[in-house]
């Protein structure tokens, strides 16, 4: 297979996984009300997380704040992800509104958020590296138990 039918299959695999996950996130409320999360339920969440996360992996100032920097940083894709796009369902729903599938505006799409990504993620990723870094021996194996038995409550793999 030719190189450039690999990479944009690839690249709408990844992008359709993005805008999958975008609307899965966007389609989440907070409590039963079904109102989306305040800037302050956010603050509240954010806080609550750190001391629970300090608590349990015995974090010192510097580690806690660089989990807050992780936090921020995530925020800030996020609602970079979502500018302009107040409701990610109705765009989905655009796509196959009439009856044929729109795929000029799912490229376009596609193309809006991954460049967001490409342009965001380097943030992101260099403070997830800073706050891993920042964790001692121990932390870092008490991160990775958490993370491979998180979502797996039941014994299955």
């Amino acid at each position: 297979m030719k190189t450039w039918i690999k990479r944009t299959l690839i690249g709408l695999f990844g992008a359709s996984i993005l805008v999958g996950g975008i609307a899965a996130y966007g389609h989440r409320h907070h409590g039963w009300s079904g109102e989306p999360w305040s800037v302050e339920d956010s603050a509240k969440w954010r806080e609550r997380v750190l001391e629970r996360a300090g608590k349990e992996l015995k974090l010192d100032g510097a580690q806690s704040a660089a989990l807050g920097v992780v936090f921020d940083r995530m925020r800030e894709q996020r609602n970079a992800l979502m500018a302009g796009s107040a409701k990610p369902r109705d765009e989905l729903r655009a796509l196959v509104a009439s009856d044929r599938f729109d795929k000029a505006r799912a490229l376009a799409l596609v193309a809006q958020k991954t460049d967001v990504m490409r342009s965001q993620s380097p943030q992101t990723i260099d403070a997830l590296a800073a706050f891993y870094d920042s964790l001692n021996a121990e932390q870092q194996q008490q991160l990775r138990d958490f993370m491979n038995k998180r979502g797996h409550r039941d014994g299955r793999s």
